[in-house]
């Protein structure tokens, strides 16, 4: 009988130790997160597809994101670059198993890849002097659904890791906007995954 008590006592000591493992761990995971993470494919953005990659080195991060009017992103439309550092906060209370987190941006780029004018004009960008092909630092200015870096700057933001180490990020609203707590995303886009 004391051998039956010893047991059970030592499987709840190690269900309750794994526990709270479990939580510590994958806040410092995300802490130090190291290398690159893209969509495994562009995903459907209503009537376009778009590709990120993320890349993340000691606090820094950086995203790399494509919009193109198919599938394969042969159409591209823009290309929009960012970097800064980010900071992972509390649990989420919304979306389970995900972190609060916050990724400022020092800096932000876009690049017009097409010639389209009426592409340009939907999508707000005849306004912000751009060249086709030519990426433009519009850190100070904002464009179209981008603000300038002083208005927003940063992201507040979902972040969390699976047990298959895949990635996920909150999902962002149509009108871009995350610039304040209130904005935060309350669900995750499809994964991101290591490369």
């Amino acid at each position: 009988m004391k051998k039956l008590f010893l047991v059970a006592g030592l499987m709840v000591a190690i269900v309750l130790a794994f526990s709270f493992t479990k939580t510590t761990d994958s806040k410092a995971a995300l802490e130090k997160l190291s290398g690159t993470y893209a969509d495994p494919a562009p995903y459907n953005y209503g009537k376009a597809w778009g590709k990120r990659v993320f890349t993340f080195d000691k606090g820094k991060w950086t995203l790399l994101f494509t919009l193109g009017l198919d599938p394969e992103l042969k159409m591209q439309v823009f290309t929009f670059r960012t970097a800064g550092t980010y900071k992972v906060l509390d649990k989420s209370k919304i979306v389970d198993n995900t972190y609060n987190a916050v990724f400022y941006e020092d800096k932000k780029w876009v690049t017009l890849k097409t010639d389209d004018a009426n592409l340009i004009q939907a999508f707000g960008f005849a306004a912000c002097n751009l060249t086709k092909d030519v990426e433009k630092d519009i850190s100070i200015t904002g464009c179209s659904a981008w603000q300038s870096v002083a208005n927003c700057p940063g992201d507040y933001d979902l972040l969390s890791l699976d047990k298959d180490g895949k990635l996920y990020f909150g999902e962002r609203p149509a009108d871009n906007n995350m610039c304040s707590p209130e904005k935060r995303p309350t669900k995750l886009t499809p994964a991101v995954v290591k490369k």
